[in-house]
């Protein structure tokens, strides 16, 4: 089992819940179209935000959104090792930093002695992008291997503080390298992982990137919080990762859905159905799975594991529990008696 750290009320690591993330993605000046953006994921079910920190003006963005929203805030910082400190002058939850990219082991200390007090994480993150020279001269490319060393070389610049308030990452946009370099850094230390695909593509590809990526590493075990890049939406993401958690059976929070793929004996318009009875329950927390069959005759049996469902016929539909029939209903009104009886569970 992982260590466990704190960042703001949210625990990462040591047995608790795997964590959802999502990063803001308006610009770091735009304090109210961030705010805006902050509570939209909010909303949705993100459970830390983290935000660009560019310079020293950008660190009024860190005040603001603690002033807002409730989940923690992270910095992300690149190379000013001053914006981590003003950051958490300005209430920050968790830093976001590479130590050898900050300087001397002077600014290192600095970050860590303004971060120890206040009980702040420290999560390093590195991609195949950021691998150091001599690491990547070492492999030849930024293998798993690279990847994993550079994570643990990062982190033991601030052990020699006795600082271990320690997050790793090490995202590639090739899915095996991440899987084999996250299975590698868990057999050799015992920080926390944040996971992630870096880069994963658009909406289609990414999520698909993501689940095989995420999915590969937390049946085994491995990762305490996880963020989906995508370039959408960030709200897309959070959807995204709740349903790769909910297909994984780590999280039961909220509606598991079951739909057939349709064939020749669908005598309705299955694929909009489905569609539909997704979107208006995708906000649903009650604890449930849905079906949206397409065979009256079949369906119901199929999807006998379901607490609720709906089957088409030729006009005619049936609401079904548990595999058992409780009504017929016009076809036109299959999706509205369905949300009715949802709303009676």
């Amino acid at each position: 089992m992982t260590k466990q750290v704190k960042v703001g009320n949210i625990l990462i690591g040591g047995g608790a819940a795997v964590s959802i993330q999502s990063m803001l993605n308006v610009p770091a000046n735009d304090i109210e179209g961030s705010i805006k953006q902050a509570k939209e994921l909010e909303r949705a079910g993100c459970e830390i935000i983290r935000a660009a920190v560019p310079d020293m003006n950008a660190v009024k963005l860190i005040a603001a959104l603690k002033e807002n929203v409730t989940m923690p805030v992270v910095a992300d910082i690149h190379f000013d090792y001053r914006l981590a400190i003003e950051a958490v002058a300005a209430g920050v939850d968790k830093i976001r930093i590479n130590p050898g990219n900050i300087g001397d082991m002077s600014r290192v200390k600095a970050v860590a002695d303004a971060c120890r007090p206040k009980n702040i994480p420290i999560r390093i993150g590195v991609n195949s992008g950021s691998v150091e020279k001599e690491i990547l001269a070492k492999y030849g490319s930024p293998t798993c291997e690279a990847l994993c060393e550079s994570a643990l070389y990062h982190a033991s610049l601030l052990e020699k503080f006795d600082y271990t308030n320690i997050v790793l990452s090490m995202k590639s946009s090739d899915v095996k390298t991440m899987v084999d370099a996250y299975k590698l850094a868990s057999e050799k230390c015992d920080y926390p992982m944040h996971l992630g695909v870096t880069e994963a593509g658009t909406e289609r590809m990414g999520i698909i990137k993501s689940a095989a990526g995420l999915g590969a590493l937390l049946l085994q075990g491995i990762g305490d919080t996880i963020r989906v890049s995508l370039t959408a939406d960030p709200v897309k993401e959070i959807y995204a990762a709740k349903d790769i958690l909910k297909a994984l059976d780590i999280r039961t929070d909220g509606v598991q859905f079951v739909s057939c793929p349709t064939c020749g004996r669908t005598k309705i318009d299955l694929i909009s159905i489905a569609t539909e009875v997704e979107n208006r329950l995708r906000d649903c927390k009650k604890n449930i799975k849905v079906a949206v069959m397409g065979c009256a005759v079949n369906g119901p049996g199929e999807a006998r594991e379901a607490d609720i469902g709906i089957a088409g016929g030729d006009g005619t539909g049936l609401i079904f529990k548990k595999g058992e029939i409780v009504k017929k209903v016009p076809e036109d009104k299959l999706i509205e008696e369905l949300i009715k009886e949802v709303e009676l569970l």
